[in-house]
C-alpha cells in the first residue's frame, strides 16, 4: 500500500480564551456519544463468531505474506491498586503468583503465533501495555523479553515502547528495560494537582516523577512520552495549566493529553467518580485548547487529535511525510500490515480481522492450559469496512480525505459512494469546522476538536448500533 501524501498545513488553532466564546452554543450539538476510531468497525461490533479458528486462520494466511513486517502488543494486565478513571482491563492483585502463572500462559500465546506465522517473524514495533507492566520483576521482565526475541526478529531500527508507571517503577527495572532493547517509555502522569490525583485514588507526585525521567534519560533512553488526561474531575483551566507547565519542564519527546472518557456502566470503578465535579464540556475543551496553546508554545508539534511531539521526534517526521498511523496503542509510525495483540483482552489485526481474546483472566488461562488460542469474539471486514476505515483513518491521522486517493484505492465514485455523508457533513461546513472541494474533505480550525464527529458521518454502524451508551462522549 502507497504511503499517503504529504500533509498540508492546517493553520492555526485558536487560543484557549476564544474556545469557549466560540464553540459554546455549538458543543451542545455536537456533544454526543462516539468511538474514538483506534479501529474500524469498532469493538462494539465484535461478535462471537470470529473465533479462535477463524483467527488462526487469519494467522495462517497472515504467513503468506514472507516479506512483511509486524507489530506485536502484549497485555500486562496486573496493578496493585485500581486509579478511578481507569478504562482498561486491570488485575487488582498483590499475589506475586497470580502474575507468575500469567506469564506462562502469555509465553504459549507467543510462541503458538509465532508458529502459525511460519517464517514471518519480522517485528517493527513491539509495545506492553497494561495495566502497569512494572508490576511485573526484574526477573519477569527479562524472562519475557528473551520470549520475545526467541520467537520474533526484531528489526534494528524497531520501536520498542512500554508503559509504566512513575510510582512503581525502580532505576533496577529501568536499567533491565534498557538492556532488552526498550528505546520508547510511556510514563504515565494523569494530572500532577492533588486535589484531582486524590479524587481520582492516584496520588503521584512531581518530585518522583521527574527523578524517573532523569534516570530514563541518564540510561539513555532517546524516547519519553508522558501521558496526560484532561475531564478529570476537580480540574480547573488554572490547575490543568499548572500541570502543563511541569510537564514542559521534563521536556518529554511526546505528549499525549487524552480525554477522559466517563462510562461508569461499563466501567464500574468510575461510579466513584461524582458526575458533578467533572468539569462542563466547554471547560473540558479549554483545557485542551490549553494544552494545545502552551506545548506548541514550547515547540510542540501538535499530532493528529491528541497528540505532541518535538521536531525531532518521529511522530512529527511521519506527519510531514504521511506515514502516520493509528491503531489500538494510539499514533504510530511503524505501520505494519499485521498487529499481533497477545495476553487477556488483547485485539490483533490480521489478514482483514480484528480478534479479542477473552477479557477475564480465569477464561484466558484455560485456553492456554488447553493449548488453544484465546479469541472470543472479532469481526472480519468487508470491502466497504475497508474503504471506510481508510477514510476515517485518513481523517483522524491527517485531518483529511484525498477523494481521487480513494476513487484510486478502491475503484469507486467518491461522490455517488459518500453522497450521503458528505450532506451529513453540511453542518460542519456552516460552522466553519470542515472545508469540502478541491478534492478532498479537510477537518479545519476548531473543528479538529471535534473529528470524532466528521469521522461518524462515515460510520455505517453507528445507525443500526441501538443505544449509544457503549461510548463515551466526543467533548
Amino acid at each position: 500500500m502507497p504511503p499517503d501524501p504529504v500533509l498540508p498545513d492546517l493553520g492555526p488553532m485558536k487560543t484557549p480564551e476564544n474556545i469557549s466564546a466560540i464553540t459554546a452554543e455549538r458543543i451542545r450539538r455536537y456533544d454526543r456519544p462516539g468511538p474514538r476510531y483506534t479501529s474500524y468497525p469498532t469493538a462494539a461490533e465484535f461478535h462471537p463468531g470470529a473465533d479462535a479458528e477463524v483467527y488462526e486462520g487469519h494467522l495462517r494466511r497472515a504467513a503468506e505474506a514472507t516479506g512483511d513486517t509486524l507489530s506485536l502488543y502484549l497485555h500486562l494486565p496486573f496493578c496493585a491498586e485500581r486509579c478511578h478513571y481507569c478504562g482498561c482491563n486491570v488485575v487488582i492483585t498483590r499475589k506475586r503468583e497470580v502474575a507468575e502463572r500469567y506469564l506462562d500462559g502469555l509465553e504459549r500465546e507467543i510462541r503458538a503465533a509465532a508458529g502459525c506465522l511460519g517464517h514471518r517473524r519480522r517485528l517493527r514495533q513491539l509495545h506492553w501495555g497494561g495495566g502497569t507492566p512494572t508490576y511485573l520483576t526484574v526477573a519477569e521482565l527479562r524472562r519475557l523479553g528473551e520470549v520475545v526475541r526467541g520467537s520474533f526478529e526484531l528489526e534494528a531500527d524497531a520501536e520498542m515502547a512500554i508503559e509504566i508507571d512513575p510510582r512503581v517503577t525502580t532505576v533496577e527495572q529501568l536499567e533491565a528495560l534498557r538492556e532488552l532493547g526498550f528505546n520508547r517509555l510511556s510514563l504515565g502522569v494523569q494530572d500532577f494537582t492533588p486535589e484531582v490525583q486524590r479524587a481520582v485514588n492516584r496520588v503521584q507526585p512531581f518530585e518522583p516523577t521527574a527523578e524517573l525521567v532523569a534516570a530514563a534519560r541518564g540510561l539513555g533512553f532517546p524516547s519519553i512520552n508522558i501521558d496526560l488526561i484532561y475531564g478529570l474531575p476537580h480540574q480547573t483551566v488554572e490547575t490543568f495549566a499548572e500541570t502543563l507547565d511541569l510537564v514542559k519542564s521534563l521536556r518529554p519527546e511526546r505528549v499525549a493529553a487524552y480525554s477522559y472518557a466517563h462510562v461508569p456502566w461499563m466501567r464500574v470503578q468510575q461510579k466513584r467518580i461524582r458526575e458533578q465535579d467533572l468539569p462542563i464540556p466547554e471547560v473540558k475543551l479549554e483545557l485542551i485548547a490549553r494544552a494545545i496553546d502552551v506545548f506548541r508554545g514550547a515547540g510542540y508539534r501538535a499530532i493528529g487529535m491528541d497528540h505532541f511531539a518535538l521536531p525531532e521526534d518521529e511522530l512529527d517526521r511521519a506527519l510531514d511525510e504521511g506515514t502516520l498511523w493509528r491503531n489500538f496503542m494510539g499514533y504510530t509510525v511503524r505501520q505494519a500490515n499485521d498487529l499481533i495483540g497477545c495476553g487477556m483482552s488483547a485485539i490483533s489485526d490480521v489478514s482483514g480481522g480484528l480478534f479479542q481474546n477473552d477479557a477475564k483472566l480465569i477464561r484466558y488461562q484455560r485456553a492456554m492450559d488447553a493449548g488453544r488460542f484465546a479469541t472470543r469474539r472479532g469481526v472480519v471486514l468487508s470491502a466497504e469496512d475497508r474503504l471506510r476505515r481508510f477514510v476515517i483513518t485518513s481523517l483522524m491521522c491527517r485531518f483529511e480525505v484525498d477523494t481521487a486517493e480513494v476513487e484510486a484505492r478502491f475503484r469507486i465514485d467518491f461522490a455517488t459512494t459518500f453522497a450521503s455523508e458528505v450532506e451529513a457533513l453540511k453542518p460542519f461546513v456552516e460552522d466553519g469546522f470542515v472545508e469540502i472541494g478541491g478534492g478532498g474533505i479537510r477537518v479545519v480550525g476548531d473543528g479538529r476538536l471535534f473529528v470524532r464527529n466528521v469521522c461518524m458521518a462515515f460510520d455505517t454502524y453507528l445507525s443500526r448500533a441501538g443505544s449509544q451508551r457503549r461510548f463515551s462522549r466526543t467533548v
